[in-house]
């Protein structure tokens, strides 16, 4: 069978979107169609060339979506052909495939373990977590990658009690779920820090008492809203100059930053020690430390509930066809989180 699906040909060039040859399964990879796919800066960075050098062109991309299982390879006992599921990059329980062959007009097309820039995907065991029936597929798309993420940051990594105070350095669709994730604990105040208007409207609908417009004198505005300095910050911007900010703001003896951002390659964070002297803790976190067999499930509820609404942060209108609008609209702040629509409506 045949595929569609972005393939990432040479970095600075947009995706082509080619028609692939699905190649038959693997012990432990599973065919998954899929029905929408998120677009995160990984894949910003990724097409701009700016992870080092790419030593697998030409690849499939995407890391986080939802479909449903069409077929189970050889050994697959956690997911069955008609089960709805979330695809994600962070790996659980499962089988560990590492990656993926296509062929196009004779040559190969590399993909890793987990690709969602595809009508059909075939993707590891270990990187699919069953999902409820009362979630929108649209929706929990994000659960790939966006909520686990933020909300993992701040439930797994930070740990707030309710009441202690929390800032977040960047409201793209990581740093708006951290905003969620902090509401969810209980913080307060929770602070929402970006050069984008329309995304500190967004954080205050995600739950976020107070909004502060990134730029000089950011740290002294925070020193106002909470004097002596935040139990936590979360930076999602992947600026070392934004890490130093989120270290700054937070208070001594205790307080602690959380770096979730990708920085481009090449770049470094250089740090005044006396930070760390003055007992702040600075951590970084992989994938919000979450372990999707626990959290996917716990997060799905969240959204079944409303305690997590995704919807302010949900782009409307791409499709695969203009998945190259998607991650220039993402790139340029004009969207939160672009959620691609795989399967023609």
């Amino acid at each position: 069978m045949k595929t569609t699906a972005a393939v990432l040909v040479a970095t600075g060039r947009p995706l082509e979107v080619l028609d692939l040859d699905v190649p038959a399964l693997q012990p432990g990879q599973v065919l998954v169609e899929v029905a929408f796919s998120g677009v995160c800066h990984t894949q910003v960075l990724e097409c701009g060339g700016h992870r080092g050098r790419d030593a697998y062109l030409p690849h499939c991309l995407g890391h986080e979506g939802s479909g449903v299982v069409r077929e189970a390879g050889p050994g697959v006992v956690k997911v069955k052909p008609g089960d709805r599921v979330v695809l994600s990059w962070i790996k659980g329980s499962g089988a560990d495939v590492p990656a993926t062959r296509y062929r196009h007009n004779g040559g190969t097309v590399n993909a890793g373990a987990v690709t969602t820039f595809n009508r059909f995907a075939v993707v590891s065991e270990n990187r699919l977590t069953a999902l409820r029936a009362d979630v929108p597929l649209r929706e929990a798309a994000l659960l790939g990658c966006a909520i686990p993420t933020g909300f993992g940051a701040v439930l797994n990594t930070a740990s707030p009690r309710p009441g202690q105070s929390l800032a977040v350095f960047g409201v793209g669709g990581v740093g708006l779920c951290a905003v969620a994730g902090a509401a969810v604990a209980g913080c307060n105040p929770i602070i929402a820090i970006d050069l984008n208007d329309a995304k500190l409207a967004l954080a205050r609908k995600l739950g976020a008492t107070h909004t502060v417009l990134a730029g000089d004198g950011v740290n002294e505005q925070l020193g106002g809203l909470v004097p002596g300095g935040l139990d936590f910050a979360i930076e999602a911007t992947g600026r070392p100059v934004v890490m130093n900010q989120a270290l700054a703001c937070v208070r001594p003896r205790g307080g602690t930053a959380v770096v979730i951002g990708n920085a481009r390659f090449g770049e470094t964070l250089e740090i005044d020690p006396r930070q760390l002297n003055m007992g702040k803790r600075l951590l970084g976190t992989w994938g919000g430390d979450c372990v999707p067999d626990r959290d996917y499930p716990r997060f799905a509820g969240y959204l079944s509930t409303r305690r997590i609404d995704p919807r302010p942060l949900l782009s409307a209108g791409y499709t695969l066809d203009t998945i190259n609008a998607a991650i220039n609209d993402l790139a340029a702040g004009l969207v939160a989180r672009p959620i691609v629509q795989l399967q023609p409506a």
